[in-house]
C-alpha cells in the first residue's frame, strides 16, 4: 500500500510506501499502478529519467509547455533534496504558489506533480542520486522552459545555509516568472 499526503497545493501529493525492513535491510515498492490509483493517481507514466548531482545543485525550475506537458512521480535513491513544484496553472485557486517537501533515500517519500507545474531541486547532501517517473510527453527541446530559481515574486526559501547554488548555464538563464 501507500500512502497519501496532500500538500498546501492539493493537487500535489506526498507518498510514503509502506516498508518493509528485516535483518537484510528493507523492501519496498517505488512504483506500484494499482497502489497509486488508490489514491487516485491513475497517469500512464511512460519514461524514467535519472540524474546525479553533488551537494548545493539546483536543478530548475523547468516544465514543458502543452502538447509536451509532463505530470512526474519524483523520489530520491540516494541522498537528500529540497524538491519544489510551482504551480503554473491560471485560472487555479494556487497559482503562481509554490510548495516544497524534502525528499530523501532513507524515508523513500515521493512527489506527484501534476502537468501545470514547474519543478526544481535543490540537492542538501553531499551525493543525490534522483528518480523522476514521467507521464504526459516525452521531453521536446522546443517546448522546454523554465523559471528562474531565486525569482523575486516566487521568492522560494531555498535552504542555501549561505552557500551559492550551483547551477547549469541553461538555469542561470530562466526566464522570471510572470503572472
Amino acid at each position: 500500500m501507500i500512502k497519501a499526503i496532500s500538500t498546501a497545493i492539493p493537487d500535489c501529493v506526498e507518498l510514503f510506501p509502506d516498508i518493509f525492513p528485516d535483518s537484510r535491510g528493507e523492501f519496498l515498492e517505488s512504483y506500484n499502478k494499482q497502489n497509486l490509483a488508490l489514491v487516485g493517481i491513475t497517469d500512464d507514466f511512460i519514461q524514467d529519467s535519472v540524474s546525479v548531482s553533488k551537494q548545493y545543485v539546483l536543478r530548475g525550475l523547468h516544465f514543458q509547455k502543452a502538447p509536451f506537458a509532463q505530470t512526474k512521480l519524483v523520489s530520491v535513491l540516494e541522498g537528500e533534496v529540497f524538491d519544489v513544484a510551482v504551480d503554473l496553472r491560471k485560472g487555479s485557486a494556487t497559482y503562481g504558489k509554490w510548495i516544497s517537501v524534502v525528499l530523501t533515500a532513507n524515508t523513500h517519500n515521493m512527489l506527484y506533480i501534476p502537468a501545470g507545474f514547474a519543478h526544481g531541486f535543490l540537492a542538501l547532501s553531499e551525493k543525490v542520486t534522483f528518480l523522476y517517473k514521467i507521464a504526459g510527453g516525452y521531453y521536446n527541446k522546443e517546448n522546454a522552459s523554465g523559471i528562474l530559481w531565486n525569482d523575486p515574486t516566487l521568492n522560494i526559501t531555498w535552504p542555501l545555509k549561505g552557500a551559492l547554488p550551483i547551477l547549469s548555464k541553461q538555469d542561470k538563464n530562466l526566464p522570471l516568472f510572470i503572472s
